[in-house]
């Protein structure tokens, strides 16, 4: 063989070594940051703020109770939601007025996922991780 194909040989090896090695690092380091952001049961109740019950009407005439549990991700940010209070009943009272009774019996989740954007949009102090409803009351 010759000297340039030995040589090419080679280099593709290192590359391919050297590309190898790096998906490695990548992977490992992605993986420990998302194992990192999981929150325990305890942090969860910590720092988890429960929403006045809010009653308001639906777009159909309906008229609805419902009150949340918005989990943060630290002490600060359960203290600015808290204090955010109005402007969370705000966001609820906007949001299901444009809901009838049958897409909030089938919306939930998708309530709850707009909630959390819309705060976490507003806050300051750290973020929403989980909005979870834990009263709800259709008349």
């Amino acid at each position: 063989m010759s000297r340039l194909v030995k040589t090419m040989i080679t280099s593709l090896v290192i590359l391919l070594l050297g590309a190898v090695a790096a998906l490695v690092v990548v992977l490992n380091v992605t993986g420990q940051s998302e194992e990192g952001n999981t929150q325990t049961i305890d942090d969860i109740v910590e720092y988890s703020y429960e929403s006045p019950e809010i009653t308001t009407d639906l777009e159909d005439g309906t008229f609805v109770r419902i009150q949340f549990q918005i989990v943060t991700d630290g002490k600060k940010a359960k203290e600015e939601i808290a204090k955010r209070d109005f402007q969370l009943k705000n966001i609820l009272i906007k949001e299901l007025a444009t809901k009838s009774e049958e897409d909030f019996k089938s919306g939930l989740a998708e309530l709850e996922q707009t909630v959390m954007t819309k705060l976490n949009e507003l806050m300051t102090e750290g973020k929403i991780t989980e909005v979870y409803t834990i009263n709800k009351i259709l008349q």
